[in-house]
C-alpha cells in the first residue's frame, strides 16, 4: 500500500523553532497610533519601490487605508490634506512622492502652540472659590452707603451658604464678616449692626454632584405601592 513508504514516526528529523515574542514596548513609538503599526508597514514598503509614479500610486492608495481606519477625519475640514500630511509624519517626512497638496515640513509639527494666558494667582480660600473674591473686588470699588452695604450683605449670605456646603454645619456671622474684611486686604469695613437672615431648619447644604436623586424619592415610593395594590387585586381575583 501507498502508506506503506511514508517514514514511521520519528523518521523525520525534529527542526528546532524558537518562537520570539515582540512587544510593543521594545518597538519603535508609532508617531500617528489611530493608523495601526500596519500603515507603518506600508510606509516603509512605499519608501523601497524605484519607480516614482508606481510609488504615488501607491501612496494615494495608502491615504485610502487611513481613511478607512479613522473614518471620524472626514467631518474635519480639509481632512483630505490631513491625510496626506499623516502620510508625511509617518514617513518621518522623506517621502518622495506626487503629493495634490503642499508636502508638509518637520518646523510645522515641532512647533509649540500658543499658550493661553491664564490666572496663576492661587485662590485665597478655595471653599469660597474665585468668583467670590472678583465680586469683593467690585464691591471694594464701591462708594459706601445704603447700596454697598446691601451688596455686603448679600454677599455674606453667599459666602455663608458656600462654607456649610465645604466646612461645617453651621458658622458665625462674625467669622463671614472676617473673611470678607481679610479677602478684600480689609478695603472692605462691614458696617455695625448688619445681620443675617436666619436659617431654615429644614436647609439642605450638599455638595455639587451628591443627592442626584433628589425629589425622586416620593415619586418611587408612590410607584412601588401601585405596583403592591395591582398585585393585591390580582390575588384577589384568583381567589
Amino acid at each position: 500500500m501507498e502508506y506503506d513508504n511514508y517514514p514511521k514516526s520519528g523518521a523525520f528529523p525534529m527542526e528546532e523553532e524558537s518562537a520570539v515574542l515582540e512587544y510593543n514596548t521594545e518597538r519603535e513609538p508609532l508617531k500617528m497610533p489611530e493608523y495601526g503599526r500596519n500603515v507603518v508597514k506600508m510606509v516603509r514598503l512605499l519608501r523601497r519601490i524605484p519607480d516614482r509614479n508606481k510609488r504615488s500610486q501607491q501612496a494615494a492608495a495608502i491615504v485610502r487605508v487611513m481613511r478607512s481606519l479613522n473614518p471620524q477625519v472626514a467631518n474635519e475640514e480639509n481632512w483630505e490634506q490631513k491625510l496626506w500630511d499623516h502620510l508625511h509624519m509617518i514617513a518621518g517626512y522623506e517621502l518622495d512622492v506626487d503629493c495634490p497638496y503642499p508636502v508638509p515640513k518637520p518646523e510645522q509639527r515641532e512647533t509649540l502652540p500658543l499658550q493661553i494666558p491664564m490666572k496663576k494667582a492661587p485662590i485665597k480660600a478655595t471653599h469660597y472659590g474665585r468668583n467670590i473674591e472678583s465680586i469683593i473686588e467690585l464691591i471694594a470699588g464701591e462708594p459706601d452707603g445704603d447700596m454697598k452695604t446691601s451688596m455686603i450683605r448679600q454677599l455674606a449670605i453667599y459666602m455663608r451658604q458656600q462654607y456649610l456646603i465645604w466646612n461645617k454645619d453651621s458658622v458665625a456671622d462674625s467669622t463671614i464678616f472676617q473673611d470678607i474684611e481679610k479677602l478684600s486686604g480689609y478695603r472692605i469695613r462691614v458696617p455695625e449692626g448688619i445681620s443675617l437672615t436666619k436659617i431654615a431648619s429644614d436647609a439642605n447644604f450638599s455638595r455639587p454632584g451628591l443627592n442626584l436623586d433628589f425629589g425622586n424619592n416620593n415619586n418611587n415610593r408612590s410607584k412601588q405601592g401601585k405596583r403592591n395594590n395591582y398585585g393585591k387585586k390580582n390575588n384577589s381575583k384568583g381567589r
